[in-house]
């Protein structure tokens, strides 16, 4: 597990990461047949250079096989081509960039979870069906703000609906978003798009609520939020704010059971999507170890994604699923309403579910990607 431990995003990754990959290898009852599993933990720092030092160390050294979660586009791109290299595997369930699976597909690699394409796609198309028909966005000046930006529009405008304006701010280095929140309310967009994540996108949820963008009637949404932000900002910040998860811990009975598996090691922090990932991908790789023994599994990762590409999904948190030939992990994708307080029946009981997208749809198609692996 290579994660944020320490940093911003650490009640998004960190320890609830390693407690769900815990679980899943307890649900797999490897360890009852006698196949040792042992899970190891570092934290990145988000610096490139130290989470690629990891790896290394841990793959010429620590016997290690796989490397789960990641969470850093730069890194997850350095960490693909080490397992290539290494015929070891990485299962990454946290960072979002798609060249995981174009141009830069490996066959030793499954990208889990979401992408910014299932973001920018269920966000855009799923909130215009549900209204939502004009767009101001609030983009972080970089480069996954850009990405965002022209997936989100082209998603947007195939639905029919319109990008009202933008405003991008310096990122890292800004606090304060009254200025842009001003521009965003003058818009009259029917919604407000937030292409950021963690600290910022708090602060302009909180912002936005002190400006009254909601009484106005504008809906808020989140690109990359998670029920652990909503947690953060309170129902009473948070409510009618609009975000996409592929998980959600009360969705139905399965993915209440597995929460109940998994919150005694994690009391004060519910799974969210990314930590579910984990699990999914962890409990699906031991799958195949059990299939075909330890030593097998050790002795080439190629081999073991193949395995895993061959056989079926299927868990408590995603349901039935599949991996395609680039190593996109694919399942249905579900865009979220936050409750009002007076609508929330208990603890973490924060979303209703706004429209499904299903599997097939959710991701960019196979053929867009340009991923080598998609001709063989």
């Amino acid at each position: 597990m290579l994660g944020d431990f320490s940093g911003p995003y650490r009640h998004l990754s960190g320890p609830t990461n390693v407690a769900c990959v815990r679980q899943a290898v307890q649900d797999s009852g490897l360890i009852e047949r006698g196949i040792p599993v042992e899970v190891v933990q570092a934290d990145h720092q988000q610096k490139a250079d130290t989470g690629t030092g990891i790896v290394r160390e841990w793959f010429d050294r620590g016997g290690v096989d796989v490397v789960l979660e990641v969470n850093n586009s730069s890194i997850a791109l350095a960490v693909n081509g080490i397992v290539r290299e290494k015929d070891k595997i990485h299962l990454n369930t946290g960072a979002a960039t798609t060249e995981l699976t174009a141009h830069n597909c490996s066959p030793n690699t499954v990208h889990w979870t979401y992408d910014t394409y299932m973001l920018a796609r269920s966000s855009g198309v799923a909130t215009v069906k549900a209204g939502g028909n004009s767009f101001f966005f609030v983009t972080a000046d970089f480069a996954f703000g850009y990405q965002m930006e022209r997936d989100l529009t082209r998603f947007i405008e195939a639905g029919g609906g319109r990008v009202a304006g933008k405003v991008r701010y310096p990122f890292p280095a800004t606090s304060d978003f009254s200025s842009f929140l001003v521009q965003a309310a003058s818009s009259r967009a029917k919604v407000v798009a937030f292409l950021n994540a963690g600290a910022d996108f708090i602060n302009c949820v909180k912002q936005a609520n002190e400006f009254g963008l909601t009484k106005r009637g504008q809906k808020l949404l989140g690109i990359i939020g998670f029920v652990n932000d909503v947690h953060t900002l309170g129902l009473e910040t948070a409510q009618g704010l609009l975000l996409t998860e592929c998980f959600y811990w009360d969705m139905n009975e399965r993915t209440r059971a597995f929460t109940r598996r998994v919150l005694p090691k994690t009391p004060d922090n519910y799974p969210n999507q990314c930590q579910a990932g984990a699990y999914s991908a962890a409990l699906h790789y031991l799958k195949m170890v059990g299939q075909v023994g330890a030593a097998r599994a050790k002795a080439s990762g190629r081999e073991m994604v193949d395995l895993m590409k061959a056989a079926p999904t299927d868990d408590d948190v995603f349901g039935a699923g599949r991996i395609r030939a680039d190593g996109r992990k694919i399942h249905d994708v579900h865009l979220f309403e936050v409750k009002a307080p007076a609508e929330s029946k208990g603890p973490w009981d924060y979303y209703k579910l706004v429209q499904t997208t299903p599997a097939e749809e959710a991701f960019r198609p196979l053929a867009e990607g340009g991923c080598p692996l998609a001709n063989t």
